[in-house]
């Protein structure tokens, strides 16, 4: 055995002979299988064929775990079959081999330990390829060049190669299955009760929907104009603003219910982002911001929200155009240097797929794109916050409260989100039907059907609907927030029943 296998190893191969391999632990692996079949139930969770250097042993390799998946014995008898026409088999003396493999029973006691070392030195030799192809490309000057798309492709290799395995223990069992739970219904408690998951500052919302959960794709859409993107700001500011508290009253980061963001804005620069949270915060409005119509005391409470947004941990991308899969890349990056909890995307139908004709389907664009990041959602086990447009038919009703059908490119985004919300404002549409004003000399119907329009602003001023169209981890239905126009922000409404009564 020990001859066939140095002659493994001193096959000629000029470009992978100093690459990391040990055939040795290869060979002694193979044997152990062919000896307790058993071994290969723990092995084959991590190890590919594709991990042995030696491709004959990848090739027994893969039938040993064929037959051991047809529950039949995996041994240098049952096996012999199959490899006496292979070439490479015969160099080394035909399918005795095979036999020769399981010459040390010795091999069963460290076989976990081999089939480690192989798995490592296929990564090693992985980094390698990706190293080599990084060097060719980027010494390749024709006009077809793209230097930021190759930066991309290389982080998109290493990440592959650092998540090797990991679906590795995927599998659980129920009593760790259950202490998961029990530790989603702990951290619900310890939070106030109501919030599983990560918060959206919005106690009214939080108590709708648990908070937003781990590896859940949320959509977030709405007509223009109705405030989504304030929304999701609001929530963005929010989740790392609980998340710096947290972290100042000592709680462990795993338990924190807010988190550090990521916010990807393909629609507004992140200046303009930051006015419109500064805007929020200070309590002046941005228009008075941008064009500089504040007081002393306004620059006063600016200055002040402006300290206290430093240390926020809230990340803002704002490239334009952006494909699905480099979304995805800066994602992971994000994820591994910054430990985001939360990605926002503002919004979905500006993302492209990776389709290569100009006569894409957009229909199939838009699937590749809501299927992507639910992928990342639970690649990342991070929720994932998208934002949406709605189609005109909202407009051509006369409810013009969303439906699930309004989303436009719908079907596979309704299908591959875990929670759908429309963001509803009455005041918006009322606002838009105003009457004529009444001037002296008008008759009274004029008169009325002012009186009765300013009745209906008055009504629906300052407030919004959030409503959950589906939800896989609870119930629909609407939750009534306020809204302050002139700053963008969103609030828990508060109805005037459940005010305390004044006191005499």
């Amino acid at each position: 055995m020990a001859d066939n296998i140095i002659r493994l190893a001193d096959a000629p191969a000029p470009e992978t002979a100093s690459v990391p391999h040990n055939i040795e632990a290869e060979a002694a692996l193979l044997g152990a299988l062919m000896i307790d079949n058993r071994l290969a139930e723990d092995v084959q969770l991590k190890l590919r064929p594709d991990h042995f250097f030696e491709p004959l042993h990848g090739r027994v390799y893969e039938q040993i775990l064929k037959m051991v998946d047809r529950n039949m014995i995996a041994s240098p008898v049952t096996l012999r079959p199959m490899f006496e026409a292979d070439e490479e088999m015969k160099e080394l003396g035909g399918p005795s081999y095979l036999a020769q493999l399981t010459g040390s029973g010795a091999a069963i006691i460290g076989a976990r330990d081999f089939a480690e070392q192989v798995y490592e030195l296929a990564l090693l030799r992985a980094l390698i390829g990706v190293g080599r192809e990084m060097v060719e490309n980027a010494l390749d000057t024709s006009e077809q060049v793209d230097p930021k798309g190759q930066i991309e492709a290389a982080e998109s290799a290493l990440y592959r190669v650092a998540e090797e395995g990991g679906s590795e223990g995927t599998v659980k069992t129920f009593a760790e299955a259950t202490r998961l739970a029990v530790q989603m219904a702990e951290k619900a408690l310890n939070t106030g009760g109501g919030l599983s998951g990560i918060t959206t500052g919005l106690e009214t919302v939080n108590a709708k929907t648990g908070g937003l959960h781990h590896s859940d794709l949320i959509i977030l859409a709405g007509r223009p104009g109705m405030g989504k993107s304030a929304l999701a700001t609001n929530f963005a500011y929010n989740t790392a603003r609980r998340y710096v508290q947290d972290m100042e009253d000592g709680i462990a980061p795993e338990k924190s219910a807010g988190a550090a963001v990521a916010l990807f804005s393909l629609e507004m620069s992140a200046d303009q982002l930051a006015t419109r949270i500064l805007a929020e915060q200070s309590g002046i409005s941005s228009e008075n911001l941008r064009m500089g119509k504040i007081s002393q005391q306004d620059f006063r409470n600016l200055a002040r929200a402006a300290a206290e947004l430093e240390s926020l941990p809230l990340y803002i991308d704002d490239t334009a155009g952006l494909t699905i899969a480099a979304l995805r890349t800066r994602a992971r990056r994000l994820k591994r240097q910054r430990g985001v909890g939360l990605i926002v995307v503002d919004y979905l139908q500006l993302l492209q797929g990776t389709g290569k004709g100009g006569n894409e389907n957009r229909v199939n664009e838009i699937s590749e794109i809501s299927r992507g990041l639910k992928t990342l959602a639970k690649e990342l086990n991070v929720p994932v916050l998208a934002l949406s447009q709605l189609s005109r038919a909202v407009e051509q009703r006369e409810d013009k409260r969303p439906q699930l059908s309004d989303l436009r490119e719908s079907g596979s985004i309704e299908q591959d989100a875990d929670i759908v919300m429309f963001i509803y404002r009455e005041e918006y549409y009322t606002a838009a039907r105003e009457p004529k004003r009444p001037i002296e000399g008008d008759d009274s119907k004029v008169h009325d059907a002012h009186a009765e329009w300013m009745r209906d602003m008055e009504r629906v001023y300052g407030t919004a609907e959030l409503i959950i169209a589906k939800q896989r981890h609870g119930a629909t239905g609407k939750v009534k927030m306020k809204f302050e126009a002139k700053i963008t922000r969103f609030s828990d409404w508060i109805d005037d029943q459940y005010l305390p009564e004044a006191r005499g």
